[in-house]
């Protein structure tokens, strides 16, 4: 009898992980290089490895049954060290994200830290800088499309409409990658968000935050024109670890191990 439990247990346990790893869609970023708006007086190219990147931000259904599932991380349990009053804060309960938000809307109001275990509970990571960027820079049909003046005013008119976290993932364009909503829909956390204000040739020797809202702040900008990208550093360069607010969201990465099978789904 204990041992047909046994059993039972690991079935549903392989069942819960596999019906998470289909809702979860991840696709293949392939390696490449781009030129970082900072982080260097050249425009040396930054080399991002292959790796693999969630489809759509995590949503309010996928983030609850982690909360189910790790309780420490509710809301009245969640201590104020790793989240602030505002996490989880339009939900209405620790269990219950209310009828006021949509199941497949993304999950906001999440701190770094909470952000960050959620994808290591998946079994990956938050993207690093870098690979959003290098994501986030692709339309439709390229995987550089930061010149196109459309495609930049498609994401500064994105910054003026309200309330984009209440839409439901997935209402966005389908970038180059097979990738949704890297611009219209919310903010989102990297692994290394607090490491983007630099100064001379290192990535990770960092600049005072002020810095970005003065004049002298786009010296290392590689584009100038490229304000879309600027928000987004200046975004960043506002947060700390235990911050959450109502238009900051997250998605998951996952290292890719070049020679191993996989049955996640590439673009192609």
């Amino acid at each position: 009898m204990l041992k047909n439990k046994i059993v039972l247990s690991l079935f549903l346990l392989l069942i819960a992980t596999l019906l998470r790893a289909q809702e979860a869609k991840m696709v293949t970023i392939e390696r490449g290089t781009y030129v970082p708006l900072y982080g260097a007086a050249t425009k040396t190219p930054v080399e991002v490895k292959a790796f693999y990147l969630d489809v759509y931000p995590v949503t309010n259904a996928q983030f609850l049954e982690f909360v189910k599932k790790n309780p420490q991380y509710s809301r009245s349990k969640m201590k104020g060290i790793f989240a602030d009053k505002s996490y989880l804060s339009q939900w209405e309960s620790d269990f219950n994200y209310g009828k006021k938000n949509l199941s497949n809307a993304p999950v906001t109001n999440v701190s770094w830290f909470a952000a960050k275990k959620y994808c290591e509970w998946r079994g990956g990571r938050l993207p690093t800088m870098d690979e959003w960027e290098y994501v986030a820079m692709a339309d439709e049909k390229r995987i550089d499309a930061r010149t196109k003046e459309s495609f930049n005013k498609y994401i500064m008119s994105w910054y003026e409409k309200p309330n984009t976290y209440a839409n439901p993932v997935g209402g966005t364009f389908k970038n180059y990658w097979g990738v949704y909503d890297m611009h219209g829909l919310v903010w989102e956390w990297t692994s290394d968000f607090n490491s983007i204000f630099l100064s001379g040739e290192s990535r990770k020797d960092k600049d005072s935050d002020k810095n970005l809202f003065c004049g002298s702040a786009s010296v290392n900008a590689t584009d100038l024109m490229n304000y879309a990208a600027f928000m987004r550093y200046a975004f960043r360069g506002s947060l700390k670890a235990n911050y959450s607010t109502r238009n900051l969201g997250f998605r998951c990465a996952k290292d890719k191990i070049e020679g191993l099978k996989t049955t996640q789904k590439s673009k192609k």
